[in-house]
């Protein structure tokens, strides 16, 4: 298994393969409609070259609804169980402490969080009980309203304080700096210039020396540049995934596992002086 937090951080990019149960996701809504279509598509993703897999039963593209916390876990708990069985570590996508506390106990082996802790006050006792790795994301705003005009003295200088105030707020819940990674958010809250400003810059969030997660994959960001529909975005996101991975990033979060990884490979290879091993 996977070790996510130890130190050294891994000498490679990891690639997080997405398993979306969702009907409403802005790339694969309502693809996985029934367990045994989970379990293919994880494996899938596992054959391909994934070093660990995010399920959320919530979509977060902008404007979307939030679903009830009852729906999500109905969503989530029968799909974890599928996932956890691949010996992969398996990442929750949620907010909601409830579903990170019954998740975690099925085998889950990281919290990802959209709200870094502010959408749910007993989420950081649960990470903090648990001991597991999390990551903690800039979002302005909510999902629903977070693409109406979003504003930044400066982009990477904002998301910067916020890392700074939220992992001060993780320290004194009891959760270990050890255990955290960091996602600035690339298409939550912020326009296409602020996006790819975001990118430009992804190394002046290494100050912090904390594992940096980017999720980039198939995004509106892509589409506006290339002005392509989201089904037709497949050398866009290898270009951001590229940029990240030169840009210092450790994880990517990405629908083509396959085209991804190989990508990833590619540019670890360039950018690290060597090729991808197991380390």
């Amino acid at each position: 298994m996977l070790p996510l937090c130890a130190p050294p951080f891994p000498r490679r990019t990891l690639v997080m393969g997405i398993v979306n149960i969702t009907p409403d996701s802005f790339y694969d809504g309502g693809r996985l409609s029934n367990l045994e279509a989970v379990r293919d598509h994880a494996v899938a993703l596992v054959r391909d070259g994934a070093d660990l897999l995010d399920v959320g039963g919530e979509s977060t593209r902008p404007g979307a609804d939030p679903v009830s916390p009852d729906e999500e876990l109905r969503r989530v708990l029968p799909a974890l169980e599928q996932l956890v069985s691949l010996d992969l570590p398996v990442s929750v996508d949620t907010y909601r402490a409830e579903t990170a506390r019954r998740a975690l106990g099925l085998g889950a082996a990281m919290v990802n969080d959209i709200t870094a802790l502010r959408g749910d006050p007993e989420m950081a006792p649960v990470i903090a009980a648990a001991g597991c790795p999390c990551v903690l994301m800039h979002m302005q705003g909510e999902p629903k309203t977070m693409q109406q005009a979003p504003r930044y003295d400066d982009v990477v200088d904002d998301i910067r304080a916020f890392f700074d105030e939220r992992l001060r707020h993780a320290a004194a819940e009891g959760i270990r700096e050890d255990r955290i990674w960091l996602d600035p958010g690339f298409g939550f809250g912020k326009t296409v210039d602020q996006n790819l400003l975001l990118l430009r810059r992804l190394d002046e969030f290494r100050c912090f020396g904390r594992p940096l997660l980017l999720g980039v994959s198939n995004k509106a960001t892509l589409g506006a540049v290339l002005g392509a529909d989201v089904g037709d975005r497949t050398e866009g996101t290898a270009a951001a995934v590229a940029f990240a991975v030169a840009g210092g990033v450790h994880c990517v979060r990405v629908h083509d596992v396959k085209t991804m990884a190989r990508v990833v490979r590619v540019c670890d290879a360039i950018t690290r002086g060597k090729a991808r091993n197991n380390g």
